[in-house]
Protein backbone atom coordinates (compact mmCIF):
# COMPACT_ATOMS: atom_id res chain seq x y z
CA UNK A 1 0.00 0.00 0.00
CA UNK A 2 1.30 3.43 -0.94
CA UNK A 3 0.57 4.88 2.49
CA UNK A 4 3.17 2.63 4.09
CA UNK A 5 5.86 4.99 2.81
CA UNK A 6 4.55 7.71 5.09
CA UNK A 7 4.43 5.84 8.38
CA UNK A 8 6.31 7.65 11.11
CA UNK A 9 8.12 6.21 14.11
CA UNK A 10 8.59 9.70 15.57
CA UNK A 11 8.77 9.54 19.33
CA UNK A 12 7.48 13.13 19.64
CA UNK A 13 4.24 12.27 17.83
CA UNK A 14 3.69 9.12 19.90
CA UNK A 15 4.26 11.05 23.12
CA UNK A 16 1.55 13.52 22.13
CA UNK A 17 -0.74 10.63 21.22
CA UNK A 18 -0.28 9.14 24.71
CA UNK A 19 -2.30 12.03 26.18
CA UNK A 20 -5.46 10.82 24.42
CA UNK A 21 -7.71 7.73 24.63
CA UNK A 22 -6.14 4.81 22.81
CA UNK A 23 -9.11 3.57 20.77
CA UNK A 24 -7.99 4.92 17.38
CA UNK A 25 -8.39 3.23 14.00
CA UNK A 26 -6.12 5.87 12.42
CA UNK A 27 -4.11 8.83 13.68
CA UNK A 28 -2.06 11.11 11.46
CA UNK A 29 -0.30 14.47 11.59
CA UNK A 30 -0.22 16.90 8.70
CA UNK A 31 0.52 20.49 7.69
CA UNK A 32 3.47 22.84 7.91
CA UNK A 33 4.41 21.61 11.37
CA UNK A 34 5.13 18.17 9.87
CA UNK A 35 6.38 18.90 6.34
CA UNK A 36 8.26 22.03 5.36
CA UNK A 37 6.58 24.53 3.09
CA UNK A 38 8.10 27.34 1.07
CA UNK A 39 6.97 30.91 1.63
CA UNK A 40 7.11 33.22 4.63
CA UNK A 41 6.06 31.83 7.97
CA UNK A 42 2.61 32.58 9.28
CA UNK A 43 3.91 35.29 11.59
CA UNK A 44 6.09 36.98 9.01
CA UNK A 45 4.13 37.83 5.86
CA UNK A 46 6.03 39.61 3.14
CA UNK A 47 5.10 40.83 -0.34
CA UNK A 48 7.01 39.35 -3.28
CA UNK A 49 8.22 41.31 -6.28
CA UNK A 50 7.02 40.06 -9.69
CA UNK A 51 8.95 36.93 -10.59
CA UNK A 52 10.47 36.59 -7.13
CA UNK A 53 10.43 33.02 -5.77
CA UNK A 54 8.89 32.39 -2.33
CA UNK A 55 11.36 31.81 0.49
CA UNK A 56 11.83 28.45 2.13
CA UNK A 57 10.44 28.33 5.62
CA UNK A 58 13.17 28.66 8.27
CA UNK A 59 14.01 25.70 10.49
CA UNK A 60 12.88 27.57 13.61
CA UNK A 61 9.49 28.51 12.17
CA UNK A 62 8.98 24.91 11.02
CA UNK A 63 9.80 23.55 14.47
CA UNK A 64 7.52 26.08 16.17
CA UNK A 65 4.59 25.69 13.77
CA UNK A 66 1.37 24.26 15.14
CA UNK A 67 1.01 20.50 14.74
CA UNK A 68 -2.26 19.35 13.16
CA UNK A 69 -3.67 15.91 13.96
CA UNK A 70 -6.70 13.87 12.92
CA UNK A 71 -7.92 10.99 15.11
CA UNK A 72 -10.25 8.43 13.52
CA UNK A 73 -12.42 6.51 16.00
CA UNK A 74 -14.93 3.67 15.67
CA UNK A 75 -17.16 4.93 18.52
CA UNK A 76 -17.05 8.76 18.79
CA UNK A 77 -19.40 8.90 21.82
CA UNK A 78 -17.20 6.54 23.86
CA UNK A 79 -14.01 8.27 22.70
CA UNK A 80 -15.24 11.79 23.55
CA UNK A 81 -16.50 10.51 26.91
CA UNK A 82 -13.00 9.29 27.80
CA UNK A 83 -11.31 12.37 26.36
CA UNK A 84 -13.57 14.69 28.37
CA UNK A 85 -12.35 12.96 31.52
CA UNK A 86 -8.70 13.29 30.48
CA UNK A 87 -8.80 16.66 28.69
CA UNK A 88 -11.92 18.54 29.79
CA UNK A 89 -10.48 21.97 29.01
CA UNK A 90 -9.75 21.10 25.38
CA UNK A 91 -13.44 21.52 24.56
CA UNK A 92 -15.56 24.59 24.02
CA UNK A 93 -18.92 25.19 25.68
CA UNK A 94 -20.26 21.97 24.11
CA UNK A 95 -18.47 19.96 26.82
CA UNK A 96 -21.25 20.78 29.28
CA UNK A 97 -23.74 19.10 26.94
CA UNK A 98 -21.84 15.82 26.99
CA UNK A 99 -20.27 13.40 24.50
CA UNK A 100 -23.52 12.53 22.67
CA UNK A 101 -24.16 16.16 21.68
CA UNK A 102 -20.49 16.64 20.73
CA UNK A 103 -20.76 13.58 18.48
CA UNK A 104 -24.01 14.81 16.95
CA UNK A 105 -22.36 18.12 16.08
CA UNK A 106 -19.30 16.25 14.79
CA UNK A 107 -21.23 13.90 12.52
CA UNK A 108 -24.11 16.02 11.28
CA UNK A 109 -22.66 19.48 10.69
CA UNK A 110 -19.82 20.54 8.40
CA UNK A 111 -17.52 17.84 7.06
CA UNK A 112 -18.01 15.23 9.80
CA UNK A 113 -15.00 16.26 11.89
CA UNK A 114 -14.81 17.99 15.30
CA UNK A 115 -11.71 20.11 16.00
CA UNK A 116 -10.17 21.19 19.29
CA UNK A 117 -7.58 23.92 18.54
CA UNK A 118 -4.94 25.80 20.53
CA UNK A 119 -3.85 22.96 22.82
CA UNK A 120 -0.39 22.92 24.45
CA UNK A 121 0.88 19.34 24.55
CA UNK A 122 4.45 18.31 25.42
CA UNK A 123 5.65 21.82 24.70
CA UNK A 124 4.03 22.04 21.25
CA UNK A 125 0.93 23.88 20.14
CA UNK A 126 -1.46 21.42 18.52
CA UNK A 127 -4.90 21.18 16.94
CA UNK A 128 -6.72 17.88 16.63
CA UNK A 129 -9.80 16.75 14.78
CA UNK A 130 -11.94 13.71 15.53
CA UNK A 131 -13.87 11.83 12.85
CA UNK A 132 -15.74 8.53 12.91
CA UNK A 133 -14.20 5.64 10.97
CA UNK A 134 -17.39 5.01 8.99
CA UNK A 135 -17.71 8.65 7.88
CA UNK A 136 -14.05 8.78 6.88
CA UNK A 137 -14.36 5.61 4.81
CA UNK A 138 -17.40 7.07 3.02
CA UNK A 139 -15.49 10.28 2.28
CA UNK A 140 -12.44 8.39 1.03
CA UNK A 141 -14.52 6.26 -1.33
CA UNK A 142 -17.17 8.71 -2.52
CA UNK A 143 -15.75 12.19 -1.78
CA UNK A 144 -18.89 13.32 0.03
CA UNK A 145 -16.98 16.27 1.50
CA UNK A 146 -13.40 15.84 0.25
CA UNK A 147 -12.27 17.35 3.55
CA UNK A 148 -10.28 14.76 5.48
CA UNK A 149 -10.04 12.71 2.27
CA UNK A 150 -8.37 15.77 0.74
CA UNK A 151 -5.88 15.97 3.60
CA UNK A 152 -4.96 12.35 2.93
CA UNK A 153 -4.19 13.07 -0.74
CA UNK A 154 -1.14 15.02 0.44
CA UNK A 155 1.82 13.65 2.43
CA UNK A 156 0.94 12.98 6.07
CA UNK A 157 2.64 11.23 8.97
CA UNK A 158 0.77 8.07 9.93
CA UNK A 159 1.22 7.67 13.69
CA UNK A 160 -1.19 4.82 14.38
CA UNK A 161 -3.32 2.57 12.16
CA UNK A 162 -5.13 -0.63 13.10
CA UNK A 163 -5.90 -3.64 10.92
CA UNK A 164 -9.22 -2.32 9.58
CA UNK A 165 -9.18 -3.77 6.04
CA UNK A 166 -12.03 -1.54 4.80
CA UNK A 167 -10.22 1.59 5.99
CA UNK A 168 -6.90 0.57 4.42
CA UNK A 169 -8.63 -0.21 1.12
CA UNK A 170 -10.45 3.13 1.18
CA UNK A 171 -7.21 5.02 1.85
CA UNK A 172 -5.66 3.40 -1.24
CA UNK A 173 -8.76 4.05 -3.37
CA UNK A 174 -8.68 7.74 -2.38
CA UNK A 175 -5.14 8.09 -3.75
CA UNK A 176 -6.04 6.35 -7.01
CA UNK A 177 -9.10 8.59 -7.40
CA UNK A 178 -6.91 11.67 -6.88
CA UNK A 179 -4.59 10.55 -9.68
CA UNK A 180 -7.46 9.84 -12.08
CA UNK A 181 -9.14 13.18 -11.36
CA UNK A 182 -5.88 15.07 -11.88
CA UNK A 183 -5.31 13.25 -15.20
CA UNK A 184 -8.62 14.59 -16.50
CA UNK A 185 -7.50 18.17 -15.81
CA UNK A 186 -4.00 17.85 -17.30
CA UNK A 187 -2.74 17.84 -20.92
CA UNK A 188 -1.43 14.75 -22.70
CA UNK A 189 2.15 15.29 -21.45
CA UNK A 190 3.21 16.89 -18.16
CA UNK A 191 5.77 16.79 -15.36
CA UNK A 192 5.58 15.10 -11.96
CA UNK A 193 5.38 18.54 -10.39
CA UNK A 194 2.40 19.45 -12.58
CA UNK A 195 0.62 16.29 -11.45
CA UNK A 196 1.35 16.79 -7.75
CA UNK A 197 0.23 20.44 -7.88
CA UNK A 198 -3.03 19.34 -9.47
CA UNK A 199 -3.53 16.62 -6.85
CA UNK A 200 -2.68 18.93 -3.93
CA UNK A 201 -5.19 21.47 -5.26
CA UNK A 202 -8.15 19.08 -5.54
CA UNK A 203 -9.44 19.72 -2.03
CA UNK A 204 -9.01 23.49 -2.45
CA UNK A 205 -11.19 23.71 -5.59
CA UNK A 206 -13.94 26.16 -4.69
CA UNK A 207 -12.73 26.52 -1.07
CA UNK A 208 -13.80 30.02 -0.04
CA UNK A 209 -10.75 30.24 2.25
CA UNK A 210 -8.56 30.41 -0.86
CA UNK A 211 -10.39 33.63 -1.74
CA UNK A 212 -10.61 35.04 1.79
CA UNK A 213 -7.59 34.65 4.04
CA UNK A 214 -5.43 31.88 2.62
CA UNK A 215 -2.16 32.46 0.77
CA UNK A 216 -2.96 32.20 -2.96
CA UNK A 217 0.27 30.23 -3.52
CA UNK A 218 -0.59 27.71 -0.79
CA UNK A 219 -0.75 24.69 -3.11
CA UNK A 220 2.57 25.52 -4.77
CA UNK A 221 4.16 26.05 -1.35
CA UNK A 222 2.97 22.61 -0.24
CA UNK A 223 4.31 20.78 -3.30
CA UNK A 224 7.63 22.49 -4.07
CA UNK A 225 9.67 21.27 -1.07
CA UNK A 226 7.88 17.91 -0.86
CA UNK A 227 8.21 16.41 -4.34
CA UNK A 228 10.02 13.37 -2.91
CA UNK A 229 7.20 12.76 -0.41
CA UNK A 230 4.56 13.01 -3.14
CA UNK A 231 6.61 10.60 -5.25
CA UNK A 232 6.68 8.12 -2.35
CA UNK A 233 2.94 8.42 -1.95
CA UNK A 234 1.98 8.05 -5.62
CA UNK A 235 4.94 6.31 -7.30
CA UNK A 236 3.60 2.75 -7.22
CA UNK A 237 0.11 3.86 -8.30
CA UNK A 238 1.55 5.64 -11.33
CA UNK A 239 3.77 2.69 -12.27
CA UNK A 240 0.82 0.28 -12.11
CA UNK A 241 -1.67 2.50 -13.97
CA UNK A 242 -2.21 1.14 -17.52
CA UNK A 243 -3.31 4.54 -18.85
CA UNK A 244 -0.06 6.39 -18.15
CA UNK A 245 3.51 6.21 -19.42
CA UNK A 246 5.62 7.16 -16.38
CA UNK A 247 9.17 8.21 -17.32
CA UNK A 248 10.64 8.15 -13.84
CA UNK A 249 14.16 9.29 -14.75
CA UNK A 250 12.87 12.34 -16.65
CA UNK A 251 10.10 12.99 -14.14
CA UNK A 252 7.52 13.15 -16.95
CA UNK A 253 4.24 11.43 -17.72
CA UNK A 254 2.06 10.85 -20.77
CA UNK A 255 -1.61 9.88 -20.60
CA UNK A 256 -4.40 8.80 -22.95
CA UNK A 257 -6.51 11.88 -23.76
CA UNK A 258 -8.75 10.18 -26.32
CA UNK A 259 -12.52 10.28 -25.62
CA UNK A 260 -12.37 6.55 -24.91
CA UNK A 261 -9.55 7.03 -22.43
CA UNK A 262 -11.28 9.92 -20.70
CA UNK A 263 -14.56 8.01 -20.50
CA UNK A 264 -12.77 5.14 -18.77
CA UNK A 265 -11.31 7.61 -16.26
CA UNK A 266 -14.64 9.39 -15.70
CA UNK A 267 -16.38 6.08 -14.99
CA UNK A 268 -13.93 5.32 -12.15
CA UNK A 269 -14.35 8.69 -10.38
CA UNK A 270 -15.87 8.77 -6.87
CA UNK A 271 -19.67 8.63 -6.89
CA UNK A 272 -20.30 12.12 -5.51
CA UNK A 273 -18.01 13.71 -8.09
CA UNK A 274 -19.80 11.84 -10.89
CA UNK A 275 -23.13 13.09 -9.55
CA UNK A 276 -21.90 16.68 -9.38
CA UNK A 277 -20.58 16.50 -12.96
CA UNK A 278 -23.99 15.19 -14.00
CA UNK A 279 -25.64 18.11 -12.21
CA UNK A 280 -23.31 20.60 -13.95
CA UNK A 281 -24.03 19.18 -17.41
CA UNK A 282 -27.65 18.01 -17.16
CA UNK A 283 -30.15 20.60 -18.46
CA UNK A 284 -33.21 21.18 -16.24
CA UNK A 285 -35.91 18.59 -16.86
CA UNK A 286 -33.76 16.26 -18.98
CA UNK A 287 -32.80 13.87 -16.14
CA UNK A 288 -30.16 11.91 -18.02
CA UNK A 289 -28.39 9.11 -16.23
CA UNK A 290 -24.83 9.65 -15.06
CA UNK A 291 -23.20 7.34 -17.60
CA UNK A 292 -24.81 9.21 -20.51
CA UNK A 293 -23.55 12.51 -19.13
CA UNK A 294 -20.02 11.20 -18.58
CA UNK A 295 -19.89 9.94 -22.17
CA UNK A 296 -20.75 13.46 -23.34
CA UNK A 297 -18.10 14.99 -21.06
CA UNK A 298 -15.47 12.56 -22.38
CA UNK A 299 -15.93 14.06 -25.87
CA UNK A 300 -16.03 17.66 -24.58
CA UNK A 301 -12.86 19.75 -25.24
CA UNK A 302 -13.52 21.37 -21.85
CA UNK A 303 -13.66 18.04 -20.01
CA UNK A 304 -11.10 19.18 -17.43
CA UNK A 305 -13.02 22.35 -16.64
CA UNK A 306 -16.25 20.39 -16.16
CA UNK A 307 -14.47 18.09 -13.69
CA UNK A 308 -13.10 21.15 -11.87
CA UNK A 309 -16.60 22.59 -11.56
CA UNK A 310 -17.81 19.29 -10.14
CA UNK A 311 -15.03 19.40 -7.53
CA UNK A 312 -15.94 22.96 -6.58
CA UNK A 313 -19.54 21.90 -6.03
CA UNK A 314 -18.29 19.41 -3.41
CA UNK A 315 -15.61 21.49 -1.71
CA UNK A 316 -17.29 24.91 -1.49
CA UNK A 317 -20.25 23.97 0.75
CA UNK A 318 -18.28 21.55 2.93
CA UNK A 319 -15.49 24.05 3.57
CA UNK A 320 -17.97 26.82 4.43
CA UNK A 321 -19.99 24.59 6.77
CA UNK A 322 -16.88 23.22 8.49
CA UNK A 323 -15.45 26.72 9.00
CA UNK A 324 -18.77 27.93 10.39
CA UNK A 325 -18.89 24.95 12.76
CA UNK A 326 -15.36 25.82 13.87
CA UNK A 327 -16.55 29.22 15.06
CA UNK A 328 -19.19 27.68 17.30
CA UNK A 329 -17.14 24.75 18.58
CA UNK A 330 -13.83 26.50 19.13
CA UNK A 331 -14.07 30.27 19.35
CA UNK A 332 -16.89 30.82 21.86
CA UNK A 333 -15.64 30.63 25.44
CA UNK A 334 -12.04 30.46 24.13
CA UNK A 335 -11.84 34.24 24.11
CA UNK A 336 -11.71 36.15 27.37
CA UNK A 337 -12.48 39.82 27.30
CA UNK A 338 -9.72 42.00 28.75
CA UNK A 339 -9.66 45.65 29.61
CA UNK A 340 -10.30 47.76 26.46
CA UNK A 341 -7.71 50.36 25.62
CA UNK A 342 -8.37 53.55 23.65
CA UNK A 343 -11.77 52.41 22.49
CA UNK A 344 -10.52 49.06 21.15
CA UNK A 345 -12.05 45.72 22.05
CA UNK A 346 -9.21 43.39 22.95
CA UNK A 347 -9.44 39.65 23.44
CA UNK A 348 -6.85 37.28 24.83
CA UNK A 349 -6.39 33.86 23.32
CA UNK A 350 -6.56 30.83 25.59
CA UNK A 351 -4.45 27.77 24.87
CA UNK A 352 -5.17 24.63 26.85
CA UNK A 353 -2.81 22.06 28.27
CA UNK A 354 -3.10 18.34 27.59
CA UNK A 355 -4.41 16.36 30.56
CA UNK A 356 -4.63 19.48 32.69
CA UNK A 357 -7.43 21.14 34.61
CA UNK A 358 -6.11 24.66 34.12
CA UNK A 359 -5.71 26.58 30.87
CA UNK A 360 -2.41 28.17 29.93
CA UNK A 361 -3.03 31.75 28.95
CA UNK A 362 -0.97 32.97 26.03
CA UNK A 363 0.09 36.56 26.64
CA UNK A 364 -0.29 37.97 23.13
CA UNK A 365 -3.43 40.06 22.72
CA UNK A 366 -5.34 40.26 19.44
CA UNK A 367 -7.10 43.48 18.46
CA UNK A 368 -10.44 42.82 16.76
Amino acid sequence: MALQALQSSGVAFRKILSHFPEELSLAFAYGSGVYRQVGPSSDQKVSLAPGQAPRRESASSHENAMLDFVFTVDDPVAWHSKNLKKNWNHYSFLKVLGPKIITTVQNNYGAGVYYNPLIMCDGRLIKYGVISTSILIEDLLNWNNLYIAGRLQKPVKIIAMNENVALRSALDKNLKSAVTTAFLMLPESFSEEDLFIEIAGLSYSGDFRMVVGEDKTKVLNIVKPNIAHFRELYGSILQENPQVVYKIQQGRLEIDKSPEGQFTQLMTLPKTLQQQINHVMDPPGKNRDVEETLLQVAHDPDCGEVVRRGLSAIVRPSSMKQSTKGIFTAVFLRLTLSEPSKGETVFKEERFLCSSSKPWLHGDAHVL
